[in-house]
């Protein structure tokens, strides 16, 4: 059995310290890339895949990010405030669980951007996800056709989707694409504070939970200010 989420965690709360020079006076959600932000980016997406709430976190210049969303409406956006506090990736998503409810949510980088393919990446994510076997699916890039990335990989991937962390000093052919479907539940006993998403993905790893799902498009890694170029130059060259 599928699901089909209708809110969405988008995480925009990081100091966007590879971005600089561009996020010295603006967070990096609201570098634009060919016109748009990326937040409008991700936002955009959501929209499409007809969720109608996006809890979106703020802490660096929040101000900024929650004058850009006041007006939208699809999705509607609803900030969670974390100006006094550092969480994490993993923090931040409890404090927001009470606004997210109780049903699996799709969770955003909102520095992720990518072209999707013949069907929709959201649309692909939902149908793939089950919760009787799944805690977390996340979206997998294949490394080689990713754009501005030079990294080593995240995960390997088996035929059904089962995931397995790159040990130390191995290289992996799939990389985490910024894009998840996850269940509230397994945020059940998570420390409180800051830490990191990372500490759940391995938590469903090792309960043979967690699951991904092959990127159909191309993924664009917006990390540094030359990959904005790259990532321009590939989204104009889709729309063209």
């Amino acid at each position: 059995m599928s699901v089909k989420p209708t809110k969405a965690m988008v995480l925009a709360a990081g100091l966007g310290l590879r971005m600089r020079p561009l996020t010295e006076h603006k967070p990096k959600p609201l570098v634009e890339v060919a016109g748009r932000p990326l937040l409008d980016h991700v936002l955009d997406k959501l929209a499409e895949a007809a969720v109608s709430e996006a809890i979106v976190n703020v802490h660096y210049l929040p101000d900024q990010i929650i004058a850009h969303v006041a007006s939208r409406t699809q999705p509607r956006v609803i900030v969670s405030d974390e100006r006094d506090c550092v969480l994490g990736t993993g923090g931040g998503v409890v404090k927001a669980l009470p606004l997210l409810g109780e049903a699996p949510f799709f969770h955003l980088n909102s520095d992720t951007m990518w072209i999707d393919g013949v069907r929709p990446n959201l649309a692909r994510l939902a149908e793939a996800f089950d919760p009787k076997r799944m805690d977390i699916l996340l979206l997998m890039a294949p490394t080689a056709s990713s754009i501005g990335y030079g990294g080593c990989g995240d995960y390997a991937m088996l035929p059904d989707g089962t995931l397995r962390k790159r040990r130390e000093n191995q290289v992996v052919p799939f990389v985490y694409a910024g894009v998840a479907i996850i269940s509230p539940a397994i945020f059940a006993d998570a420390p409180a504070g800051e830490f990191s998403l990372t500490k759940i993905f391995d938590r469903a790893n090792e309960a043979e939970r967690l699951f991904g799902l092959r990127l159909d498009g191309t993924w664009m890694h917006v990390g540094t200010p030359d990959a904005v170029a790259l990532a321009e130059e590939a989204f104009l060259e889709s729309v063209a």
